[in-house]
């Protein structure tokens, strides 16, 4: 797919000079631990693995398998990390190390062994320690938003370990990792807004949406409700599932890309409703639950079903550098065998929390059980982008009718303020943007060998643009 260069040291400090959103006023503490998992669900999985319960120990042994998730990990700190094509990456040492400190920490809390806990508090002080810059091409802004959240779930389950350094945690992700997911959502580095992908600005929603929740920034967290809701990027709801069709259905707009991204974003959009759900705010059901129907689509095609696909077109490029669409005609080909560890997630909260029908996520989920984690999924970026353990950390039982009909009551004093639902916000997603360089429609640099999309033009001052994705090697956004 076609990049566009730029000076990327300049535009990361751009973006890195642009302010965090503010810290909430005292007393608007959201719920801890309230990211991915509240502590009902960290007793509710510590009960059933010590009771021998199926599936939990099924997803527990894939946790304790896994090399990360061992208490004699390691972290290797820098400075400043760096992703993307031209410049000396070494992001992965960073996702390695955010997903061995989420292992330890979330198998303390299941196992019991402090020996984990203690690995975990040593991984994130020693990053929070060094950790003073995120750089590279456009792909910074998937770092960011990854990692952010990532790293911020891992906090989240030690926050109150002795020996955390939990002030010093929080300035880093302010600092660091909030700015630049923040300032994507709104100038999207100076691009068309259509230009990037639904899963650019879903990964940074959950930066922003999970550092807010961890630092109590009230401001950070209402950015990301209002964005899922009724953003212009590609990745708010209506511009992510763009068609509701009449079977219940909902297309997902980047189904016409590949499979690959496509898991993506459904996972990371229900990583972002999941922790809004645990503050309290109801995503999974908002415009009447548009998200599960989107789900669904993408369930029933990655299992080889055939599905509707209504042709979109997306403005491409930045005002003033290059300008250009792109047309996905019909939904891309895929490998029944390709999975991600995002089903058990979904499948629990619309099926056992809410009692409705979920029928191709159920059968996907059941397909794709026990979920691993990152490092199971491939040694390339792409089985690092969800932390996953969905069938030991989501596995519920089916609610009760009053429960599943009730809204979504987080602990007590958590902050309610983004409970309230706003309007629907418009489905059309006119391409927007401001001045930049630098730009990238897709990730270019980080694709796998599986992202061979479908029906896919591109018009680039007047010259046809036709290419199948197919570089092997990584595999994000």
């Amino acid at each position: 797919m076609l990049k566009i260069a730029g000076t990327a040291a300049g535009a990361a400090a751009v973006t890195a000079a642009v302010p965090a959103p503010g810290a909430s006023a005292a007393g608007a503490a959201f719920a801890h631990p309230g990211l991915l998992h509240t502590q009902a669900d960290l007793d509710r999985m510590a009960a059933r693995v010590k009771a021998g319960a199926a599936p939990y120990t099924a997803g527990f042994a894939r946790l304790t398998a896994n090399r990360h998730a061992q208490s004699t990990w390691t972290a290797r700190p820098a400075a400043t990390v760096y992703r993307g094509s031209g410049t000396p990456e070494n992001y992965r040492v960073l996702y390695n190390d955010v997903h061995a400190a989420y292992q330890n920490a979330l198998r303390r809390h299941v196992g019991g062994d402090s020996a984990h806990a203690d690995t975990a508090v040593a991984i994130l002080n020693a990053w929070s320690a060094t950790l003073t810059r995120l750089d590279g091409t456009a792909d910074r802004f998937l770092a960011a938003g990854l990692y952010g959240y990532q790293f911020a779930n891992a906090a989240e389950l030690v926050r109150d370990r002795e020996g955390f350094e939990l002030a010093r945690f929080q300035k880093m992700m302010r600092s660091v990792f909030l700015p630049v997911s923040s300032d994507f959502l709104t100038r999207h580095n100076g691009a068309y807004v259509s230009n990037y992908w639904t899963n650019w600005d879903l990964a940074a929603m959950a930066c922003v949406l999970a550092v807010g929740i961890l630092c109590d920034d009230r401001t950070a967290v209402d950015q990301a409700v209002s964005y899922f809701r009724s953003g212009d990027g590609m990745g708010s709801v209506r511009n992510a599932i763009p068609v509701v069709h009449p079977d219940g259905l909902a297309e997902w707009a980047e189904a016409g890309r590949d499979q690959g991204h496509a898991l993506l974003g459904v996972g990371l959009m229900a990583t972002v409703c999941e922790m809004a759900w645990n503050q309290g705010i109801d995503l999974y059901g908002y415009d009447d639950s548009r998200f599960l129907k989107g789900a669904e689509y993408v369930a029933k095609w990655s299992m080889g079903g055939s599905v509707p696909y209504t042709a979109l077109t997306r403005k491409k490029g930045a005002p003033g550098v290059w300008s250009g669409r792109e047309t996905t005609s019909r939904a891309a080909a895929v490998d029944p065998a390709m999975t991600r560890p995002i089903w058990a997630m979904i499948a629990n909260h619309y099926t056992e929390r809410r009692g409705l029908d979920a029928p191709y996520v159920t059968r996907i989920a059941a397909r794709t059980a026990p979920e691993g984690g990152g490092g199971d999924y491939g040694p390339n970026s792409g089985g690092y982008d969800q932390l996953g353990f969905g069938t030991l950390t989501f596995t519920r039982d089916r609610a009760s009718t009053a429960q599943a009909t009730a809204s979504p009551t987080p602990a007590s004093g958590a902050a309610t303020g983004a409970r309230s639902e706003s309007s629907a916000p418009s489905s059309t997603a006119g391409p927007q943007g401001g001045r930049g360089r630098d730009l990238a429609n897709t990730g270019s640099a980080d694709v796998p060998a599986w992202t061979a999309a479908a029906g896919v033009t591109a018009v680039a001052g007047g010259l046809l643009l036709l290419r199948r994705r197919g570089r092997a090697g990584r595999d994000s956004a």
